[in-house]
């Protein structure tokens, strides 16, 4: 079994990443198997739960395995890159440009991490969050729920902008000269709760799409967002464009 070089300058976590995502594409773990828990991960390679868990995202980010709530952790592809290479314009939201919308600030504030926060931010849990939420409408009607979060130490001044009708991504870039040099964008099908039912006027209990995006500067996560649309209304768009050298 490889094990972790703690004489290595590579961080822990980034090792355990490197280790476990082998066994995947190796296919050593199956595709649709469980993988051990936090715990008996923690025992296999002698590392702390911060670790495991912080690889673990890592991978469940990059698509390679699959949470599933209240049941584990599992392998959910093991495709390796064949070095196609595509590219696409960074956007704060995966919807038609030519829309014109109206937005609503429904809370800007300083919170500390809940949750998995910290592991999501790369963050220790003693760090603040800079925390928006977000309503726009396009005619008067909601399409669609933002929630934001950004290590407080990334852009503090970002706290004293009117971001009503604003991109974050174009404060972060031109005014603040925070670039952004990589976005991962997952969808998920979640739950909807009571107050964002009410919010985009859906029916209680109903399931809609989560688009989730990590916006990059460099290796450090400068934004996390979770976006919410009414699931009657526009489509989440992404375009990508072979890339040629």
């Amino acid at each position: 079994m490889e094990i972790i070089d703690r004489e290595d300058h590579q961080k822990l976590y980034l090792q355990l990443y490197e280790i476990l995502k082998r066994k995947i594409e190796s296919s050593e773990w199956a595709l649709g198997s469980q993988i051990p828990t936090e715990e008996e991960l923690c025992k296999m390679f002698g590392v702390s739960r911060v670790t495991v868990r912080t690889a673990v995202l890592e991978l469940v980010r990059h698509g390679y395995l699959k949470r599933q709530q209240g049941k584990g952790t599992y392998i959910y592809k093991n495709i390796v890159s064949e070095g196609m290479t595509m590219f696409t314009n960074f956007r704060e939201l995966l919807l038609d440009e030519d829309l014109k919308f109206t937005t609503h600030v429904l809370a800007r504030t300083v919170m500390m991490p809940v949750d998995d926060l910290d592991t999501i931010l790369n963050i220790s849990k003693d760090k603040h969050i800079i925390y928006i939420k977000r309503l726009h409408s396009i005619e008067g009607k909601p399409v669609l729920l933002q929630e934001t979060y950004i290590p407080y130490h990334i852009c503090p001044l970002l706290l004293e902008e009117q971001i009503e009708n604003q991109s974050l991504f174009d404060l972060f870039e031109k005014k603040y000269g925070i670039k952004i040099t990589r976005v991962q964008n997952y969808f998920d099908v979640t739950g909807i709760t009571v107050e964002e039912a009410k919010l985009l006027a859906l029916p209680e209990g109903s399931y809609h799409i989560v688009l989730k995006q990590y916006f990059y500067s460099g290796e450090t996560l400068a934004m996390y967002t979770r976006s919410m649309k009414q699931k009657d209304r526009f489509s989440f768009f992404l375009e990508l464009e072979r890339k040629t050298v």
